[in-house]
C-alpha cells in the first residue's frame, strides 16, 4: 500500500480513486493532481514509483489543505460560529440542521434517534 500524507491508500485501485481516500480530496481534485504531475489517473496505485509518490506528497503539501489541518480548520470555523452566537452557531450548539432544512420530520441525522415522549391519549367520547 502506498502511503500518501500518512494515509495508506489501497493497492488495487486507480490512482485517481486512491487519492480520494484522503480527507479533503475528491474525484475532480485527484484527477487534476494526476494530470498536473503527468501521471495516468487510470494506472493502479501499486504501480506508482517512489519518485511519483514523493511528487504527489509535495504537491499536496504545497497546494492543498487536507487531512488533519482541514479537520482542524472546519472545527475552528464551527467554534467561531458558536462563539459569536450567530444563528448557524446556535443550530450547531443545539445539534439541529444548520442549513434551513425542516425539523418537524426528516432531521434524524442531526437530532439522533427518536426520543419517545409520553403524549396525551385521545379524549374519550363522554356520551356513555
Amino acid at each position: 500500500m502506498p502511503r500518501i500524507q500518512g494515509v495508506d491508500v489501497p493497492n488495487n485501485k486507480p490512482v485517481y480513486v486512491a487519492l480520494t481516500y484522503l480527507y479533503g480530496i475528491g474525484t475532480k481534485t485527484s484527477i487534476d493532481i494526476c494530470y498536473s504531475l503527468d501521471i495516468d489517473p487510470r494506472r493502479k496505485s501499486h504501480e506508482l514509483t517512489e519518485d511519483e509518490i514523493s511528487q504527489i506528497n509535495n504537491t499536496l503539501d504545497r497546494d492543498y489543505v487536507i487531512e488533519g489541518a482541514l479537520r482542524r480548520r472546519v472545527q475552528q470555523d464551527i467554534a467561531r460560529l458558536r462563539d459569536i452566537g450567530c444563528y448557524r452557531g446556535l443550530r450547531h450548539r443545539r445539534g439541529l440542521p444548520v442549513r434551513g432544512q425542516r425539523t418537524s420530520t426528516n432531521a434524524r441525522t442531526r437530532k439522533g434517534s427518536k426520543k419517545t415522549v409520553a403524549g396525551k391519549k385521545g379524549v374519550k367520547d363522554m356520551r356513555h
